[in-house]
């Protein structure tokens, strides 16, 4: 008897224990997202709701247009981190280059993932593990598995479409979605979707801007 009870006091602690943290780039990782993919996002900021459409072709080429105004088109070099980076604005007739070097020189730490994938890999140390679906959120277009993760004190709600390679929600709580994908798809991109819709415009070369700072 006396064995017994010991057996359980010391199982207590150790049922109660909390899972251990998953790795970030294995629970997203993107080994096997789909040749081509379209999705379209509502997001909001501290200024509002924005919508980006996105054409994902490979981890070569993207394009992204944000509020059907500002494009944006990036060519990405797989077997590296560097991408060149173009942004079209036809609001200012602007046509801006630029490359990752040059973005992390002024304090710019984007990466094709983020751009890509719509999540950014945490900075320093972090805690991500699985959770049950939060509720409530809006139905998303394909199945999508939950996840928490908790950087800089903050704890975001994932779920994660593995087959896409797409957060489908992210959410700062319970009916509170920061990021929602809205329609996906796998249909063949038209054959001038990453040309540069540019003629006439301002060419700004920013990249050889900041190296000559």
């Amino acid at each position: 008897m006396g064995v017994a009870l010991a057996t359980s006091t010391v199982s207590a602690p150790a049922l109660c224990a909390a899972p251990p943290s998953l790795d970030f780039a294995t629970v997203f990782a993107t080994t096997k997202e789909p040749r081509r993919l379209y999705y379209k996002v509502m997001y909001r900021t501290g200024d509002g709701i924005h919508r980006v459409e996105i054409w994902r072709d490979g981890a070569v080429r993207l394009k992204r247009v944000t509020d059907g105004v500002v494009t944006t088109l990036i060519h990405h070099d797989p077997r590296t981190a560097d991408f060149t980076m173009q942004v079209i604005d036809p609001r200012k007739h602007t046509s801006t280059r630029v490359d990752r070097a040059s973005l992390y020189r002024i304090g710019n730490f984007t990466d094709w993932f983020d751009l890509a994938h719509g999540l950014r890999h945490p900075k320093g140390s972090y805690r991500l593990v699985a959770r049950a679906p939060l509720s409530p959120m809006p139905k998303t277009p394909a199945a999508c598995r939950w996840y928490d993760l908790k950087d800089a004190n903050r704890t975001t709600s994932i779920c994660w479409d593995r087959a896409n390679a797409v957060p489908l929600l992210i959410a700062s709580g319970p009916g509170h979605p920061i990021w929602r994908v809205e329609t996906i798809d796998r249909a063949k991109f038209d054959g001038g979707l990453f040309q540069a819709n540019d003629r006439g415009f301002i060419h700004d070369d920013a990249t050889r801007d900041i190296q000559n700072d």
